[in-house]
């Protein structure tokens, strides 16, 4: 099963397997993932907080707990970074604003909890741009440090990539989980809206907002993702549900060969020409299995609504005195002052539209098993003055429906673009298993 690689390189659904037989300790892969991340956090700066000695007592103790025969959960022993605007007892959680700095939660967010109770190392908090919005943090793409990560979950998608940590926790409330992991060369997953609590973690617009996860394998998403998916009642959007079994369904071959409808959607002219040159030639190589499919015009307004949500919940959710406020980025700034001008009618009737779009939506995933769509309008931008446009994100996020982005082409200046794969909400399993299809498809 494993090769004479350095552990930080393994994925997590080995390193586990490993861990329970014995063949390698918690201890000597967080160790592993600590020299990756002083060989290479220089420039990348991945991290917001970081404890080596925490996570090897940690490690430690897991380790300890395996010899003395206790139950070990799915995640023993697995490093996993945690985006820092997720709550965690015993860590700072500040929010990548200097508002919050020395920001010190009392209790863990669900996921943090969860995580623990699968075993997991908290390795430290990830990267986050400020409050999770647009203006930049300190964080570079592992590929090319003159080159943005993405954000907000920059940290997150660059310690994955870089081989720092196998797993890690984003958010996405417009494009965060996606843009960052198309930019980075991982797989991103966000889920069905409601499908991950969210409590514990920064409040932005509680109808999009999301926790999502990072990996280098669809089935280390997987692993991780069925995890997180227990039901929360502090979280309102959650609603009891059997726990999906989604490494079990994404492992498994599909019952019948998957079909996919190519949806350019209404900003395709945002696309830029290697990722419209690259999803043309993945299409040609899918053949008959692929078919391009048309958007009703009702979903040109897409992208006002779903401003209209988060702009409207960012001045209500971020209220800041005077003094405060001049701290503030500008680009945040101006965003919530346009949210304090959308009236209570536009911010309804946005809301009201999400069933309606997703309604509409309902055809094309009777017909077909996902959806191939971009990820990003291309290759991580230069510079690092912006995270790049979430703009192929935002419908999926409005319509709160499952999406992956998958690291399959390359753009001109040699940097990776993300495929994102969209299925019907709630039919996260489903999703997963077609993309592991898709993969040995074009091998």
């Amino acid at each position: 099963m494993l090769d004479n690689q350095n552990p930080a390189q393994w994925t997590a659904v080995a390193a586990a397997e490993a861990i329970r037989d014995g063949a390698i300790t918690s201890e000597e892969l967080v160790k592993a993932c600590l020299d990756r991340i002083r060989e290479v956090d220089g420039t990348i700066q991945a991290w917001a907080y970081l404890d080596p000695d925490y996570a090897l007592d940690q490690a430690r103790r897991a380790d300890r707990a395996r010899r003395a025969g206790r139950p070990l959960g799915p995640l023993h022993g697995i490093p996993v970074g945690i985006k820092d605007i997720l709550d965690t007892s015993d860590m700072p959680t500040e929010n990548g604003t200097v508002l919050h700095a020395g920001r010190r939660p009392m209790r863990d967010s669900t996921v943090v909890a969860l995580l623990r109770e699968a075993g997991a190392v908290i390795m430290g908090k990830t990267v986050t741009t400020e409050l999770a919005v647009f203006a930049p943090s300190k964080t570079t793409n592992p590929h090319n440090p003159a080159h943005t990560p993405g954000g907000s979950s920059s940290g997150s998608a660059a310690a994955v990539a870089a081989n720092m940590v196998p797993l890690a926790v984003g958010t996405q409330t417009n494009g965060s989980v996606i843009r960052p992991a198309s930019f980075c060369g991982v797989y991103g997953f966000k889920p069905s809206h409601g499908h991950i609590s969210r409590h514990g973690v920064l409040m932005q617009s509680p109808p999009l907002d999301t926790v999502g996860v990072y990996a280098r394998t669809v089935e280390d998403i997987a692993l991780i993702a069925e995890t997180l998916m227990a039901f929360d009642d502090r979280d309102a959007h959650m609603r009891p549900r059997a726990r999906a079994r989604l490494l079990e369904t994404a492992m498994a071959p599909p019952p019948v060969e998957p079909h996919f409808a190519f949806v350019k959607s209404p900003v395709w002219d945002q696309a830029g020409e290697d990722i419209k040159d690259g999803l043309a030639e993945l299409v040609d190589h899918l053949g008959g299995v692929v078919e391009e499919v048309a958007l009703p015009d009702t979903f040109d307004q897409v992208v006002r609504w779903h401003r209209t949500i988060m702009e409207a919940d960012l001045a209500k959710n971020f209220r800041f005195g005077a003094k405060e406020r001049e701290q503030l980025s500008g680009i945040l700034r101006e965003m919530m002052d346009r949210g304090e001008t959308h009236t209570a009618v536009a911010y309804n009737e946005a809301i009201d539209h999400v069933p309606l779009v997703r309604a509409q939506l309902e055809a094309i995933c009777e017909a077909y098993d996902a959806i191939l769509t971009p990820a990003t309008t291309g290759e991580a931008p230069l510079g690092l003055e912006t995270t790049g446009s979430p703009i192929f994100c935002t419908l999926w996020t409005y319509c709160g429906m499952p999406a992956v982005s998958v690291p399959l082409l390359e753009g001109s200046n040699g940097l990776p673009m993300g495929v994102q794969v969209v299925g019907r909400k709630g039919d996260d399993a489903r999703l997963l298993r077609t993309v592991r299809w898709l993969l040995t498809r074009i091998s």
